[in-house]
């Protein structure tokens, strides 16, 4: 028989006949503990600015350099030169893998890096939502508020050149990737100055030139993510396919596939469930019998992060980044994320929940705020300056919605175009040849 135990940070693994078992030095077998909230400042402070994201409203400012950890306490003895403060998180849960170390060390730099890129994303949405609500917007709409981390964090652990493929709800990936919000929310509003030139729309967004969308089928990106990094191997490249998907698509058929050719061809694949607990207005607990999503590969070695902890998962994608690019094969994430919003604009999210449980979530575990508090915790950011910062975000999505709101519709034409690789020419109804 299978015999598996789930191992946290604090377990070593051995080896039965070929079966991965965990043991612990704790009394439970699956060992979860929370931290106290206290941080501990190191020896000297970062020097970095802003990183110029006070200054041109066209200015993206890099997300290549940030850093990891989240939540607890730091202790004396860890200090060290060079302004770095050391932040203890919640241990992660894995499956059949060892554990990455459970802290990480950030400084201002980083800090502010993604407080920009996560208020960027969160003030898009809001755009988004007034947009929709005037009718400017139309057809489905799918934002990403409260899950901001887990994009911030995961581009902040992967290359540029790194293959990203998701679902429907792709907007705040497509800033975290390098676009422009104008284009973002061009495509939004079906302007032909939009990413897709306003043929996609809000599900089906894609970014030159590793941003493959945005798809509208729920879990048919799967399958796609494991044939670009199918793709990848072939060609002989080191990037790593980052999959990602919901937990509605996690009881997907078509997912197991891919699991499956994954494994069997050793794909440099990243399959990753972000799982914000409903999948529409359905509960994980009354969809699924298994909660534990990191472990549905069976074959394939996993990993449980607090999404909602911009460091932790960054912390989590450097680890799996390195695993799978050293040829290992594929892995499956679960990022514990949460959205504040209805599933679409046409849901209102309360009538499957409770106001109380979404305010409660947004007062503990915004990730937003978890970064405001460290850098004022740490003295690294004062309260004007992270306003700035804000109001930065702010004039650029007016800006981007301004241009957005200008912009033409495609012109009819535009219908057949980008059909086939190769434009061909369109024929109405012709007059049938008389042969005498």
């Amino acid at each position: 028989a299978r015999r598996r135990i789930r191992m946290t940070s604090s377990g070593i693994n051995a080896e039965y006949g070929g079966v991965c078992c965990s043991f612990f030095f704790s009394k439970s077998f699956r060992y979860q503990s929370m931290m106290s909230s206290k941080f501990t400042r190191l020896s000297t402070t970062a020097s970095s600015s802003l990183r110029g994201c006070l200054g041109s409203k066209t200015n993206i400012p890099s997300i290549t350099t940030f850093s990891r950890g989240f939540a607890s306490k730091s202790k004396k003895e860890d200090q060290n030169a060079g302004g770095k403060i050391k932040i203890e998180f919640k241990p992660f849960e894995v499956y059949r893998c060892d554990a990455p170390e459970n802290f990480a060390y950030t400084d201002k730099a980083e800090l502010l890096d993604f407080f920009t890129l996560m208020s960027r994303m969160r003030r898009m949405e809001v755009v988004s939502d007034q947009l929709y609500k005037q009718k400017l917007i139309r057809g489905f709409c799918h934002l990403y508020n409260g899950q901001e981390a887990v994009a911030a964090g995961m581009e902040a652990a992967s290359l540029k050149t790194d293959p990203v493929i998701t679902a429907y709800r792709d907007h705040g990936w497509m800033v975290a990737r390098g676009a422009s919000p104008a284009e973002t929310l061009a495509e939004l509003m079906m302007k032909a100055t939009g990413c897709s030139r306003g043929k996609g729309g809000s599900m089906h967004m894609f970014h030159i030139p590793s941003f493959y969308g945005g798809h509208g089928i729920v879990g048919a990106q799967t399958p796609l993510g494991a044939g670009i990094a199918f793709a990848l191997k072939y060609r002989g490249q080191k990037e790593v396919c980052w999959t990602y998907y919901g937990d509605g698509a996690a009881n997907q058929g078509q997912l197991f596939e891919a699991y499956n050719m994954a494994k069997l061809w050793s794909l440099p694949c990243v399959f990753v469930c972000e799982n914000n607990h409903y999948a529409m207005g359905t509960s994980t607990g009354r969809a699924s019998a298994d909660l534990n999503y990191f472990e549905r590969a069976h074959f394939i070695p996993g990993i449980k992060v607090d999404g909602m902890n911009v460091l932790a998962v960054k912390k989590a994608g450097e680890f799996v980044a390195d695993y799978v690019r050293s040829g290992k094969g594929p892995f499956v994430m679960e990022m514990d994320t949460y959205r504040y919003v209805g599933h679409s604009m046409s849901d209102p999210g309360t009538t499957y929940r409770t106001r109380d449980e979404v305010s409660a979530i947004r007062a503990e575990r915004d990730p937003i705020e978890k970064v405001r508090h460290l850098l004022l915790q740490n003295n690294l950011a004062t309260e004007e300056e992270l306003k700035q910062i804000e109001n930065a975000a702010r004039k650029e999505m007016d800006d981007a919605m301004e241009f957005a709101t200008k912009s033409p519709f495609p012109d009819d034409k535009e219908v057949f175009t980008h059909i086939y690789s190769k434009d061909v020419p369109t024929r109405s109804v012709e007059t049938p040849t008389v042969v005498s």
